[in-house]
């Protein structure tokens, strides 16, 4: 059985780290084990590579930009690499395309399309440590392509997958949380969740694990677990159903803070009109969530939904476009609200917890702007400043 590990940036944020990395894989090798390992850049080097372009062109093209990106985890595989080969362990460093990642052309948010294993195969079976630079694959054309936010957790699930193999996670945190402990610090640590709990978790803003690797994970039935580096500490196992008996009406509350509530407003109404405003969000790839449209007044219509910050400019952009077939439409934002949702699979046998969180909320002044639903979730855009207060009387309420 293979075993792939991904070690987070955090894990990798200087040479003593590495050197501590490869001596607990050098134990694992010599126990036996067949381990191809995935590595993210060291420490906060992508933020630094982003400030450099950045000085040079305030808008670089994404293909210049995955270039350069893809160099942060080009780093630390051939340090990790040497660092095994010295305490005498065979190893070899990959880069996404020498691993065989192919991707779709989607400069910083490609989408893996299949893998060529050979190679790594063949590395295994001499008894060779393979590390492959996650967050990165090659398109059909061969231009270097990232895989956006979170995009190494997504390569190892997807060489996991590929290899039919196990995925363990190493972050900088125990495992997965009820709750983020910045937000509640008496927060549990979870033994388990399940893959639809943690799918739910992880798009509604858990920051842990990226929600295409455990989408990927839950598709293909691969084994994931989450712990911290460095640390002997139990953490999270991630699988198709809780072994508990009887599992609790909620599991988790995530806070996603990298959103932004955009309001297009004066939109003429029709079913056209909202669906080509939707579809030119889609075709720039900004991933849109939390959808409100208002009653129509005097035939037009108010429309809000949340993206990710970082796809703002994107989000004007798609308007400004629209503008000019619609005279009048305007566009408003807001940086300075969270999404907060709670999270249970007993939420699908039990009623009653929208009522619960609505009346905490109004016992405590809690403002909302936004409430979606799914069978084991619900999500709210609430005011940044009273998220920590929310986070705390659900937890205390539901006894997370």
């Amino acid at each position: 059985m293979v075993k792939v590990l991904k070690y987070g940036g955090t894990s990798l944020a200087s040479i003593n780290q590495i050197k501590s990395i490869a001596r607990d894989i050098k134990s694992r090798h010599q126990a036996g084990q067949k381990l191809v390992i995935v590595l993210s850049a060291m420490g906060k080097s992508t933020d630094q590579l982003l400030k450099m372009i950045h000085q040079i062109s305030p808008h670089p093209s994404k293909r210049e930009l995955d270039m350069l990106l893809a160099t942060g985890e080009q780093v630390t595989i051939p340090l990790l690499s040497t660092a095994l080969k010295s305490i005498g362990v065979n190893a070899i460093s990959l880069t996404g395309g020498q691993a065989g990642i192919q991707t779709n052309d989607h400069h910083a948010k490609a989408r893996i399309e299949s893998i060529d294993t050979d190679l790594i195969e063949m590395h295994l079976h001499a008894n060779t440590v393979v590390v492959i630079a996650g967050f990165q694959g090659v398109s059909a054309t061969g231009d270097i392509t990232t895989l956006g936010r979170g995009g190494s957790d997504t390569s190892a699930v997807a060489l996991a997958a590929a290899l039919n193999g196990h995925c363990e996670i190493y972050t900088d945190v125990e495992g997965i949380y009820t709750v983020d402990p910045k937000y509640y610090p008496q927060a549990r640590q979870l033994t388990q969740v399940s893959y639809d709990e943690m799918l739910e978790l992880a798009s509604l803003g858990a920051n842990v694990l990226e929600t295409r690797a455990v989408e990927m994970a839950h598709k293909f039935s691969i084994p994931l677990y989450v712990a911290k580096s460095h640390s002997q500490e139990v953490g999270t196992h991630i699988q198709c159903k809780s072994k508990l008996l009887e599992v609790p009406l909620i599991t988790g509350v995530s806070i996603d803070d990298q959103c932004v509530m955009a309001s297009v407003k004066h939109l003429p109404f029709s079913p056209q009109n909202i669906a080509t405003l939707f579809k030119a969000l889609s075709e720039n790839q900004i991933n849109v969530d939390m959808i409100a449209i208002a009653a129509p007044f005097e035939d037009h219509v108010n429309v809000s939904f949340t993206a990710p910050k970082t796809d703002l400019s994107s989000v004007h952009q798609v308007v400004n476009w629209l503008s000019k077939k619609h005279q009048g439409i305007d566009i408003t934002s807001n940086d300075q609200i969270v999404k907060l949702s709670v999270v249970g699979l007993g939420m699908v046998s039990h009623s009653g917890v929208a009522a619960s969180i609505f009346n905490l909320f109004a016992d405590h002044n809690i403002h909302f702007f936004q409430v979606t639903t799914s069978e084991i979730s619900i999500s709210y855009t609430i005011l940044k400043g009273d998220a920590k207060k929310a986070a705390g009387l659900i937890s205390e309420y539901f006894m997370l």
